[in-house]
């Protein structure tokens, strides 16, 4: 499936052909916090089929619990996580942020990893309310959800 995506400024632009059957969902503690939210979602290509057309990748190196080390990428404006891959030669895979394709809403995951550490809560979110807006938020935090 051809793709193409950007972060949330516009400086980074790529373009990418993905297997949408290799989308996953990891729940693992580095993606929680690199993402800044409970999970992240990816989509795998080789780096042979991801086309950086505008900007200049940031790569921050981080250290997983197994001890490999992979480069995550981001956009060095707003900060938007782009991909990741692997140290080492040979040919790479990139694991690429779902969030960042134009065409997310047609790359479903089919599997979720790490599942050791998901958050509790997500397998509720259905039943949580939904409000289809930000809600109001006044200048002391209180949010009205009405």
């Amino acid at each position: 499936m051809k793709i193409d995506g950007h972060c949330h400024c516009g400086y980074i632009t790529y373009e990418a052909d993905i297997d949408p059957e290799k989308t996953l969902i990891c729940h693992c503690t580095d993606c929680q916090t690199l993402s800044g939210s409970a999970f992240r979602v990816v989509a795998y290509t080789r780096e042979d089929a991801f086309k950086l057309l505008s900007g200049e990748l940031k790569v921050y190196v981080k250290t997983s619990e197994s001890g490999n080390k992979r480069p995550q990428s981001f956009c060095p404006e707003c900060g938007t996580p782009i991909h990741a891959t692997s140290i080492g030669a040979g040919s790479k895979v990139y694991a690429i942020r779902v969030g960042t394709a134009r065409q997310r809403d047609q790359i479903a995951p089919n599997v979720q990893v790490w599942s050791r550490s998901a958050q509790p809560w997500i397998s509720h979110t259905e039943s949580i309310r939904k409000i289809e807006k930000q809600p109001q938020i006044d200048q002391t935090g209180n949010v009205n959800f009405t």
